[in-house]
């Protein structure tokens, strides 16, 4: 099995290969934005967008998005990523940063089970070259949705999933994604990863749920909401921690329903809000939109 590791052309085309970005975050105080703006004069890039926000001006954290340009940056990115731990990191004391090229798509990889729709709105986004990623595996506890992955001529692996085989199962997962992508999504992946699986996957893992207050876990969830004469149905997309569903939040929203929405209607609406929430979340992180700090997140969109 070959898994897909080039750029995605169509989703670079409109994106420059001068083009980068520089997250990060770290305690706030003076000289922080002007030491950026310094060291990306400097090496001769133009900003063109940039947004920051802290919580506290008074030794709060401030984050920070700064998108440039600036010639021969595939050629440079490695020197210009020394000269910024010099130059900022490590007169800050910058808890966290990256320097990536725009246009080299994030590596991504599918996580499934039998429910197609935030997988089949990911692959057609992506197919349309709506999204800047590099979608290269599928796998998947079922075998269900193989035919339709495999027309978009991606790789699909069913593996199976039982009580009985769940660690030699991760064993495999993890064996194709470690060192292999740069963030794994879960599009409505209806099991359970295991601490040990989130700690050697070596990537941020997406996941997309349904919310409902009160909360409904278990079977048939839209049913015990239905049950329950609910007003609002939703959906959660976060970072999947060891704390079930408790990671930090990247997106969510909501649509207001009363009591002519039976089961089924419950049901079509939150696919279709799962569906724009998990879009939303995988293209934001992809786009260094999302910065963490413990369990939650800035988000600049």
């Amino acid at each position: 099995m070959t898994i897909l590791t080039g750029a995605n052309r169509r989703a670079e085309q409109s994106i420059s290969p001068e083009e980068g970005r520089i997250v990060m975050h770290c305690a706030d105080r003076p000289g922080v934005v002007a030491a950026v703006s310094t060291f990306l004069a400097d090496a001769g890039a133009n900003i063109i967008e940039s947004d920051q926000t802290t919580t506290d001006p008074d030794g709060g954290p401030i984050f920070l998005r700064v998108v440039f340009r600036v010639a021969d940056l595939a050629a440079r990115i490695d020197e210009l990523r020394e000269e910024f731990a010099i130059r900022v990191v490590e007169p800050f004391a910058v808890e966290e940063w990256r320097i990536t090229q725009a246009a080299v798509g994030k590596r991504v990889a599918v996580m499934v089970s039998k429910y197609d729709h935030c997988l089949m709105e990911l692959l057609w986004r992506w197919r349309r070259g709506e999204l800047p990623v590099n979608i290269g595996l599928v796998i998947s506890n079922h075998p269900d949705l193989g035919p339709e992955v495999r027309s978009f001529g991606l790789p699909f692996v069913h593996i199976p999933v039982t009580k009985d085989n769940k660690e030699s199962a991760e064993n495999e997962q993890i064996r194709l994604l470690k060192d292999n992508f740069d963030v794994v999504v879960m599009a409505r992946y209806m099991q359970i990863l295991s601490n040990r699986f989130l700690r050697e996957v070596g990537c941020p893992v997406i996941n997309i749920h349904h919310s409902f207050l009160p909360a409904f876990i278990g079977a048939s969830p839209y049913l015990q909401a239905h049950s329950r004469g609910v007003k609002l149905i939703g959906a959660t997309a976060h970072y999947a921690t060891e704390d079930l569903d408790e990671g930090p939040i990247i997106e969510q929203d909501v649509a207001r329903v009363n009591h002519d929405d039976n089961v089924a209607a419950l049901q079509r609406r939150g696919a279709d809000i799962e569906r724009a929430v998990f879009l939303r979340a995988v293209q934001w992180h992809c786009e260094d939109r999302v910065l963490r700090r413990g369990n939650t997140t800035v988000v600049f969109n």
